[in-house]
């Protein structure tokens, strides 16, 4: 009976009801509500902290059109125009992060959140699907963008993330889905990417003084 089901969905098997299909509500969700089945029930990408919360609410409103929304828009425009205007703000935005990674750790700060996490789940398909499939190669992370790139492999090779990520499968699962704009499900064999060459996030210093943006939330 729930076949039609479409993702990103929290579904309730007991109640046979859906809980949330909203991307930005579930992994809130999955931050806490779940804590007594958790392998790291201490670990909180969603801090209470005021400031902490205000930064991830400016990065949360940059990065859903900016950046997960954007590829879909430059990917599934209909005119010139529509991806013409889609694709500049895509890339505005990964000029944006990766001016802001020069000089912190993360987005929010020297602790990793679910801003972050919205970040990494576009720049991890970035150069291996989007620039493709989705006609978003103006410039490539790996090779454009330094900061950016190092900060997705960084999060990337943390304790547990490289388990939910499989390449093969989501480069097949993107082309071979989209028949308007890959008709025949051909599934190209790069870009060769290196996601394991180690990152140096860790041996870099980062700015002790706050940004100009931050300095304007302290006043």
């Amino acid at each position: 009976p729930n076949a039609k089901l479409t993702v990103p969905i929290l579904f309730d098997k007991q109640t046979q009801k859906i809980v949330s299909n909203e991307s930005a509500e579930i992994i809130e969700f999955l931050n806490s509500a779940f804590n007594a089945f958790a392998k790291r029930p201490e670990l909180d990408l969603n801090p209470s902290d005021e400031q902490i919360q205000r930064r991830m609410s400016k990065w949360n409103d940059v990065i859903y059109p900016g950046l997960n929304d954007g590829v879909y828009r430059c990917g599934f425009a209909k005119s010139q125009e529509a991806y013409n205007d889609a694709v500049e703000k895509v890339f505005a935005t990964l000029e944006s992060l990766e001016a802001h990674l020069e000089s912190s750790r993360y987005l929010c700060g020297d602790r990793l959140t679910l801003s972050d996490v919205r970040a990494w789940v576009t720049l991890i398909r970035f150069d291996a699907i989007y620039v493709t499939h989705f006609k978003c190669n103006w410039k490539m992370v790996s090779v454009h963008y330094p900061n950016v790139w190092n900060y997705t492999r960084e999060i990337l090779q943390m304790d547990g993330v490289a388990s939910t990520w499989d390449l093969a499968y989501t480069r097949a699962h993107y082309y071979g889905s989209h028949r308007g704009i890959n008709p025949h499900g051909i599934v190209p064999k790069g870009p060769l990417l290196k996601f394991d060459e180690p990152h140096t996030r860790d041996q870099k210093k980062y700015a002790a003084k706050p940004s100009a943006d931050e300095q304007k939330e302290n006043n």
